[in-house]
């Protein structure tokens, strides 16, 4: 899931990102004295980020899954369920200094999501256009790397950032929307005079148990996350500028293992994705991918405009 420029989800995932003797170690500050993390204090609100998204330890590996549906709109008709969906993100954190913010956290993940049968559940490799009656070459989510910013529990006028998330029945929510309107990698160099910029929303929803959150003694938060992504065609649907869109919906959480993913995710990363067995070392400096640039890379290899023709009706 980016929270892409983000997530993915898979981003904007879109995601995941989601000791005692070691947390006192490395961030004497991060917890309030007593049981509790303080979400009033600067190193409180870094606690809690780096427990949702990730975990207290630096380089400890954390992932996230989920599961969902993806259905297209197109005026006049009813709407059609494409796909299922099946998405995995590893991450981990590492902590960073700023003279100003002071100790704060860097999240790097890498991200597949793939596409699947609606009926039989087992992975598309190649999909029927109901609109076009092309058979095409399904083109999945693997965005390496996805990873954030440093975040700091200060802004950068020193003041505590505010992280208060709703409570009900002992279980915290924590919720944000992620508009994207930015330059498409696939639409050429003149987009702002003919139209194709890149525009989508990513929608999250994450909560969990509060005790488990605010204990000091936990160094993750297994975290519950839904996701919502409404976006334009795949560039692999090759439906041009049809009318339409596309919705998503899916739920996942916070694993205690990667080896806990579904076996067909982790067959398909030994086959095809092995970089995705683990995250992306702490210091890594490489520019985001997202699903658009990935897509650009893997249509330029096929030959570009003309290669996703070939497949036939």
């Amino acid at each position: 899931m980016q929270a892409k420029r983000s997530p993915s989800v898979m981003c904007y995932l879109k995601s995941a990102a989601l000791l005692p003797l070691l947390l006192l170690a490395l961030a004497p500050a991060a917890v309030a004295a007593g049981d509790k993390i303080d979400l009033t204090t600067a190193a409180g609100v870094v606690a809690a980020q780096r427990k949702i998204h990730c975990s207290l330890q630096d380089n400890k590996e954390m992932t996230y899954v989920w599961h969902g549906r993806a259905y297209s709109r197109v005026p006049g008709e009813r709407d059609r369920h494409l796909f299922n969906l099946v998405g995995m993100n590893v991450r981990q954190c590492g902590t960073v200094e700023d003279r100003q913010r002071g100790r704060g956290y860097r999240l790097v993940s890498r991200e597949i999501m793939l596409y699947l049968d609606p009926e039989s559940g087992e992975i598309l490799r190649r999909w029927h256009n109901p609109w076009t009656d092309a058979r095409l070459e399904v083109i999945h989510v693997a965005n390496d790397p996805v990873n954030q910013r440093p975040s700091f529990g200060k802004t950068a006028d020193g003041k505590t950032r505010p992280f208060s998330p709703r409570v009900i029945n002992n279980t915290w929510f924590m919720n944000f929307e992620v508009p994207l309107f930015y330059t498409n990698p696939l639409a050429g160099d003149y987009q702002q005079y003919v139209g194709g910029t890149y525009h989508a929303t990513e929608i999250f929803d994450f909560n969990g148990d509060i005790d488990e959150l605010l204990d000091r003694d936990q160094h993750t938060a297994y975290a519950n996350v839904a996701w919502v992504r409404i976006s334009r065609w795949l560039p692999w649907m090759e439906m041009g500028d049809r009318a339409g869109l596309l919705y998503f919906n899916a739920v996942g959480a916070k694993l205690k293992s990667w080896d806990e993913l579904p076996e067909l995710m982790k067959k398909e990363i030994a086959a095809n994705y092995p970089a995705y067995r683990h995250a992306p070392p702490v210091d890594d400096q490489r520019p985001n991918e997202t699903s658009w640039t990935y897509m650009k890379k893997v249509i330029d290899r096929r030959g570009g405009n003309e290669g996703g023709k070939s497949t036939g009706h």
